[in-house]
């Protein structure tokens, strides 16, 4: 190609310079039958294999085949998917559910469709890329939280003079596995006539009497001021996301939002397998609680204080370092995640290790002698 007329040559030395930031990526296929152990996925109640969900999503690509054909509004609404909807509203105590394709569609349908011109937007800095992105796109004025900072949400939103407000937050952040102060936030959201919007991606399945999320935990559910998504493709061993609110909200978003109206609708086999996980947790709310003991196992394994979540977050500093650990652990049998800006800040790199209801006493013990190994004072 002719180097004076190649136009996306810049992408080359954005490469370069990835590469030399240690911010490369790359994918790596699973691999059926792996032998590897899981500390990287967030299959947190470990029901990504069990027969009941396999068979539910057999059972529901029989009934309705392999796709869902069209948008929710056309051909892409089965009975499938008002079911799960309504097992799920039911499940963390919401008045109605309305499912999305993702839970990056959830977040930027129920977001975009909230907000616009005439409000204001309050995010925690630490919330997932999906609510960052919903910022971008609600065309209203975007203010942006230090982490965990109340006093300045409360302050943004006292002096606001916009008509309307949302507060976003994720309940369990993804990166380091803490808790929003969900209780304050919904004082001082309700204190400004403003919406709470909780992302319960990393709660539900983990938090709450069996894995019913924080804002059931802390006795919020239902509160027609708070909105709550949530992603299938975690606990729930499927994929697809959903907005969990009041039936006002969801006629709304029905009406609005646009990763609803023009997106196609979820596949049949991912609704199916998500009933049936939902089934699998309320017959054995235990999962919920081994995830968190199984969290608090690994956290002292690698000697980082235990998680109030399915996260532990072995904190590295240098990307590269984070990334010679991670390949060192997969040689090892070992999975784990590998988190480095943008993901996270630039000097927090990370090994980001996520619990499974099911890890058994063998694995423990495996995870032991290979984090010794990679985390050893010699190893840095």
């Amino acid at each position: 190609m002719d180097r004076d007329h190649d136009v996306l040559s810049w992408l080359d030395e954005s490469a370069d310079e990835r590469r030399a930031a240690g911010v490369h990526r790359v994918l790596r296929p699973r691999t059926a039958g792996s032998t590897l152990i899981d500390l990287a996925s967030n299959d947190y109640l470990g029901l990504i294999r069990h027969p009941d969900v396999i068979e539910g999503a057999i059972t529901a690509v029989r009934r309705w085949g392999t796709g869902s054909t069209g948008s929710r509004l056309v051909t892409g609404t089965t009975a499938e998917h008002e079911l799960l909807e309504r097992e799920l509203a039911e499940f963390v105590g919401a008045e109605s559910a309305l499912v999305f394709a993702s839970g990056y569609a959830a977040n930027l349908g129920v977001v975009t469709a909230l907000s616009g011109r005439e409000a204001l937007i309050v995010s925690d800095a630490g919330s997932h890329a999906s609510l960052v992105d919903a910022c971008r796109l609600s065309r209203s004025r975007v203010a942006v939280a230090p982490h965990g900072d109340l006093e300045f949400i409360e302050r943004t939103l006292a002096q606001r003079t916009e008509r309307r407000a949302l507060v976003l937050t994720d309940s369990v952040f993804s990166a380091d596995g803490d808790l929003a102060d969900l209780r304050e936030l919904h004082r001082i959201t309700r204190a400004h006539d403003a919406v709470l919007i909780v992302d319960e991606a990393h709660g539900i399945g983990v938090r709450g009497d069996g894995g019913r999320g924080l804002v059931h935990e802390l006795g919020l559910a239902g509160a027609p001021d708070i909105v709550v998504t949530a992603t299938l493709s975690k606990s729930l061993a499927a994929q697809g996301g959903a907005v969990l609110a009041t039936e006002r909200v969801r006629t709304h978003l029905i009406d609005t939002a646009r990763t609803f109206i023009f997106d196609t609708g979820l596949a049949p086999a991912a609704v199916g397998a998500a009933r049936a996980a939902l089934g699998v947790l309320r017959r054995e709310p235990e999962r919920a609680r081994a995830v968190l003991e199984r969290a608090a196992d690994i956290a002292r394994i690698a000697g980082v204080p235990a998680p109030e979540s399915a996260v532990v977050s072995v904190i590295l500093g240098d990307p590269q370092r984070a990334y010679e650990a991670s390949v060192a652990c997969r040689e090892q049998g070992l999975s784990v995640g590998c988190f480095r800006p943008p993901s996270v800040p630039a000097g927090t790199s990370r090994l980001r290790l996520t619990a499974r209801a099911n890890i058994t006493a063998d694995e423990l013990a495996r995870i032991e002698a290979v984090l010794a190994d990679v985390l050893s004072p010699a190893a840095r």
